[in-house]
């Protein structure tokens, strides 16, 4: 008999892990005892991965998508690699030199014949070709060493600085709105028409028509005028308070105006004060700010530093640019005491019994706009002086003064050397590096409705002496040509004022602040509590109760929110040790 064998298999049996239900997050609801106390690097779901390691030893990158695969919770630098061994003792086995292939020899032979001279002036440090240097890596390495710049690959230009805000955000400060300037460049208005007088104050100086005369070779040395400028806020105008009664609901000076309306050119911070009181707005700058100011090179691609030394520093370029402005501005008129003056209906209203001191030739204008929708603009306007045409009419200026402080420094074409005979390079130069500031002028001159905006081109005496300038040259434009000229959109500018005036009238009575971000392009609208900046002053009293700070290099005299510009010597010695009392 045979024995029956069984066939039947035998089954596998398979018991499954048990598994955790994690309700609140997604993941393990616990570590496993094999992962504790092991380095973690934080990383997000959106982060891209990449290559983990590259052995082709080649430094190649993408440099338009350079951080690709970096972590947005930044580099992970627990984990970096640091070689410290000493590698003085390694050599290279094969040391040959690497003979070159011979129908390489000569090939760009043909180019250096070409060239002048092989290796002439332009080509130190470099390799010529076809009109232009390239640097070898030593020769670009020591450039950026004496720019006290790092370049990092893929890098464009030197690392961006960091710059401060024009004042401390505090806490207890709300974000209302940010606008940047791609959005607002895009606004207009285009149905704003000319602005209507309401009252006209001040008396003006008729201009000196021999200084259209002065050129490089025939320059005059720029002097030093003691006179009053007063720079007064808009609730600190008297005119304004008594017009804020009858007529419109919004209230600024031509100044503030600029400034908002060619924000979008600005690089370096600023703020403006909004108070809303009964459905009206009254747009103020600070006490004891550096509004008044005129930047230098602000929107240079190299702008001045503060490492550049103590001349050349920001602040000091700008005191220095509105010493020229303001003493250029009453060098070139007609001052003597026989010559004839032009009077409007008011005096100017801001010159009190007691002041002490010649004031400025300035008129104001008090006009208002339409800006529809029930919004009625009323500005302060100012002119410089005033010119008799030929055919007897009489033409409203607006003088400013373009200043020149170091050609090397700036980059840029001396004036002395060009200004006769490429006068059109020049400007071109300033308007590249100072396009927010000839902006601000010219949008004052078609604010004012001056007839002529008259530029003069001032320089100084010597590179390392701040203190004396001369007068090369004087070139004059219509407004609205030079507005044509730069690029500069009245429509777009009457937009970014409505925008934001739009954007007060919907919030509550109080106290704003809008705020040109330091580093970034766009401004910033904050609902400040009303007793912010009450406390801030911290100089003389003036006349009518308002703090009063004296500048670094001018003697001023303390009227009602007046910084005088007049300027007997304006320090450049490095320590700074001399100020001007006020």
């Amino acid at each position: 008999m045979s024995e029956t064998i069984s066939c039947t298999p035998e089954i596998a049996t398979f018991e499954p892990p048990p598994l955790q239900c994690n309700e609140d997050s997604w993941g393990p609801c616990e570590l496993p005892e094999a992962f504790k106390d092991i380095p973690y690097q934080p990383f997000s779901k959106s982060d891209r991965l990449g290559k983990i390691s590259d052995w082709t030893g080649t430094a190649q990158t993408d440099k338009k998508f350079s951080n690709k695969y970096a972590s947005q919770f930044g580099g992970g630098s627990q984990y970096a690699y640091f070689h410290e061994e000493d590698e003085t003792t390694f050599h290279l086995v094969d040391s040959a030199r690497i003979q070159k292939p011979p129908h390489q020899r000569g090939r760009f032979r043909g180019n250096m014949r070409n060239n002048r001279s092989g290796r002439g002036r332009g080509a130190r440090g470099g390799v010529q070709v076809g009109g232009m240097t390239t640097l070898s890596k030593s020769a670009s390495k020591l450039r950026d060493q004496r720019r006290g710049t790092t370049r990092k690959w893929g890098m464009r230009g030197p690392p961006p600085k960091i710059r401060d805000a024009s004042v401390t955000v505090r806490p207890d400060w709300v974000t209302i709105e940010e606008m940047d300037f791609p959005r607002l460049a895009k606004l207009s208005l285009p149905s704003v028409k000319e602005g209507e007088d309401i009252k006209t104050c001040g008396t003006l100086e008729y201009y000196d028509k021999t200084y259209d005369r002065v050129n490089v070779k025939n320059e005059k040395p720029l002097q030093s005028v003691n006179r009053i400028f007063h720079t007064v806020t808009t609730t600190d105008d008297p005119i304004i308070r008594q017009l804020s009664k009858t007529q419109g609901n919004v209230y600024a000076t031509d100044d503030i105006l600029a400034t908002i309306m060619c924000c979008t050119r600005s690089n370096y911070s600023w703020d403006i004060v909004i108070d809303k009181i009964g459905g009206k707005l009254f747009m103020d700058k600070r006490d004891n700010t550096e509004f008044d100011l005129l930047t230098v090179n602000e929107t240079a691609s190299e702008p001045p530093q503060e490492d550049g030394g103590v001349l050349n520093a920001p602040r000091n370029l700008a005191i220095e640019a509105t010493f020229i402005n303001h003493n250029f501005s009453q060098q070139v008129l007609k001052n003597g005491e026989k010559d004839p003056k032009y009077k409007f209906e008011h005096p100017n209203p801001f010159i009190g019994e007691e002041e002490d001191g010649e004031v400025a030739s300035v008129a104001y204008r008090y006009r208002k706009w339409d800006l529809n929708n029930g919004i009625t603009l009323v500005a302060r306007c100012e002119h410089d002086a005033v010119l008799k045409m030929p055919q007897g009419d009489t033409q409203f200026l607006t003088i400013k003064a373009l200043n020149e402080w170091d050609s090397k420094i700036a980059n840029a074409v001396e004036w002395r050397q060009k200004l006769d005979t490429q006068r059109g390079a020049i400007l071109a130069n300033e308007l590249r590096n100072n396009s927010c500031k000839l902006a601000k002028w010219t949008v004052q001159a078609l604010l004012a409705g001056s007839d002529q905006l008259k530029f003069g081109y001032v320089s100084r005496a010597h590179v390392r002496d701040s203190s004396k300038h001369v007068i090369l040259g004087t070139q004059q434009f219509k407004p609205q040509e030079f507005a044509n000229q730069i690029n500069l959109s009245m429509d777009n500018a009457w937009g970014i004022l409505r925008c934001i005036i739009d954007i007060c009238m919907k919030q509550k009575d109080g106290k704003y602040l809008i705020m040109k971000d330091p580093n970034k392009p766009m401004v910033r609208l904050y609902d400040i509590p009303d007793n912010t900046f009450d406390s801030d002053g911290e100089g003389e009293e003036g006349d009518d109760g308002e703090a009063f700070q004296p500048m670094y290099g001018y003697t001023a005299a303390p009227s009602s929110s007046a910084v005088a510009a007049q300027a007997n010597t304006l320090a450049t010695v490095p320590d700074q040790s001399e100020k001007a009392s006020a």
